[in-house]
């Protein structure tokens, strides 16, 4: 079988080595039905940093992911980010050119499916597009990016939605109906499963009797962890057993600390930077809660595997969330919303919750399932370019 080439800025990288962990386990499961070369862009500012090793890689892409620098015009020119990531890769990579696959899989709207229809186009061969979520719910909202979104996605042989609210979104940026397929990204159940919060806080030197609400993520605004701050000063007096864990990293990673302490809360709200993925099954365990006030998702992998480690979760009601975050497995809120999400936490923090039953609902989104499905769409996009290259 012709390989497929994949080209994504969501994989891990020296520099960022939790960085896409989701793609990372998706492809490793793909690469077990089918070839894959994984190219991923770099940003320039990134790539000339001292370059730390190489991150491992599982047997069935070692060898076969290739960071290259992507050179772009700082602050201005967003609009050509597309094209500098096109010449990027062919300075970068010229051979890559001759490299022709059977199908071509861009993972996020922008630039990487754009530059990636015209990569096809160069190949002449099938584009299937990848959408996450902010690519289509917050870059292709307006301006210079929507139309060339909209290119790319009436360009792709297959559209792979996470969510039944991103396939919405693609259909109103003209993706064929037909071609899109909903495919919920999966979790390793293997590590990501119910253990004994006790020793969890231990490993991790946690307080043991302290209640821990738990957030996992980009420190970002949109992401809703300065609204979840501010929903838990409205209840940390009444809740005075609890506190607030942020692990992740992002701009407002020292404005959190300087808030909590301005809101007195600097003794119960703790800021722990980005952990290695390998660990966060051991945070989820410690937490009785996770909570996620994104502003726009598609399906957060973290709100899956804390699910499958039979923590409850808070979160918004946006995007594929309410999909996949049903009753018995947390609470959902407004999103953008400072009161109602006090309200939810209150709500989560005053029930019983049965981790069995939690970590049972997750255990149906498998990367096995997704590797699968994945496979039938590139297959079907490839069609006979693909039967009569693997004959």
């Amino acid at each position: 079988m012709t390989e497929t080439t994949i080209l994504t800025n969501l994989f891990p990288t020296p520099w960022e080595p939790g960085r896409g962990t989701f793609n990372r386990q998706a492809f490793t499961h793909l690469a077990g039905h089918r070839p894959l070369r994984v190219l991923v862009p770099v940003e320039w500012p990134t790539w000339l940093r001292r370059r730390p090793p190489s991150p491992p890689l599982p047997a069935g892409l070692a060898g076969r992911v290739d960071w290259f620098p992507y050179w772009y015009p700082p602050r201005l020119g967003r609009a050509l980010h597309p094209a500098s990531l096109l010449a990027s890769l062919v300075a970068a990579r010229p051979g890559q050119l001759f490299r022709r696959p059977a199908v071509l899989l861009a993972s996020w709207a922008y630039p990487d499916a754009v530059a990636g229809a015209w990569l096809a186009a160069l190949w002449r061969v099938p584009l299937v597009v990848k959408v996450h979520g902010s690519d289509l719910n917050l870059m292709a909202a307006g301006g210079l990016h929507r139309p060339q979104i909209r290119y790319a996605l009436r360009r792709a042989a297959g559209v792979l939605a996470v969510s039944q609210a991103l396939a919405g979104e693609a259909r109103a940026l003209g993706a064929a109906p037909d071609r899109i397929r909903v495919i919920y990204n999966g979790v390793d159940t293997a590590r990501f499963q119910p253990g004994d919060r006790r020793e969890a806080r231990q490993a991790l030197g946690l307080a043991p009797a302290r209640r821990m609400l738990l957030f996992v993520g980009n420190l970002k605004a949109s992401k809703g962890c300065l609204d979840l701050l501010a929903a838990f000063a409205r209840v940390a007096t009444a809740r005075d057993n609890v506190d607030l864990h942020y692990v992740g990293n992002g701009p407002e990673a020292d404005s959190l600390a300087d808030r909590a302490a301005s809101l007195g809360l600097g003794e119960r709200v703790h800021v722990h930077g980005a952990r290695p993925h390998d660990e966060l099954g051991q945070w989820f365990n410690a937490a009785n809660w996770t909570a996620l006030p994104s502003h726009a998702e598609g399906v957060p992998n973290c709100l899956l595997e804390s699910m499958a480690s039979g923590t409850p979760v808070i979160a918004s009601r946006v995007g594929g969330i309410p999909e996949v975050v049903p009753p018995q497995a947390g609470v959902l809120h407004a999103a953008e919303e400072e009161e109602e999400l006090a309200a939810a936490l209150e709500e989560a923090m005053g029930r019983r919750w049965d981790r069995t039953r939690i970590a049972g609902h997750a255990a149906g989104f498998d990367w096995a399932t997704n590797a699968r499905e994945t496979d039938g769409l590139l297959r079907e996009a490839a069609g006979p370019y693909e039967d009569v290259a693997t004959s």
